[in-house]
């Protein structure tokens, strides 16, 4: 082997021009941002996810992650999906890391913010979507709980509250509520 080729054989796979911009991912972020690409999940993240979302509903994890169900707008079928719960002053919130561009968030107001948290139990919620001009200090939070996040929101997670505010409309922020009845009926 010679040149490229024997370059190519001692690099991992997520180092090679054709996984990544301008020669290959060469962080972590990198590699992050390679899992959404396009702004939703590649086949290595959906198995990622679907793991994660197992381990959360167990409860193992720590307890600011959770299992979201939420019945799909198109599919009719109840999705379920790993994400982080930032706490700020007593409230829970869910963030879309990948904004407007995640299926998730359309799903939520499709159901009329009906869903449900697993988290070694299952508990019935509404998501209340937040104002923008209320969401930058709950971004903040976010990003400072969700280390998988940072790449994807274009704010330095110790930056000062303006930067936040900035990119908070591009944002989706919800509010969990408990809820007290079945938010998922079948349709």
């Amino acid at each position: 082997m010679r040149g490229e080729e024997a370059r190519r054989a001692i690099r991992p796979w997520w180092d090679l021009p054709e996984y990544g911009d301008a020669g290959g991912m060469t962080s972590y972020d990198d590699y992050l941002r390679w899992l959404y690409r396009d702004g939703h999940p590649n086949l290595w993240a959906r198995v990622q996810n679907r793991v994660s979302a197992i381990v959360f509903s167990a409860g193992i994890w720590p307890r600011r992650v959770a299992t979201l169900e939420v019945r799909g707008r198109r599919s009719g079928r109840l999705l379920s999906f790993p994400v982080v719960i930032a706490e700020l002053d007593g409230e829970r919130y869910l963030v879309s890391m990948l904004g407007e561009r995640a299926e998730w968030p359309r799903n939520v107001r499709a159901a009329g913010g009906q869903a449900f948290l697993r988290h070694g139990r299952r508990e019935a919620v509404t998501l209340v979507s937040i104002d923008p001009a209320s969401r930058a200090p709950i971004l903040r939070q976010y990003v400072a709980v969700a280390p998988g996040a940072r790449p994807h929101i274009p704010v330095d997670r110790l930056a000062d509250l303006d930067e936040f505010e900035r990119v908070a409309a591009d944002f989706p922020v919800f509010r969990v509520t408990p809820s007290s009845n079945d938010p998922v009926p079948t349709p």
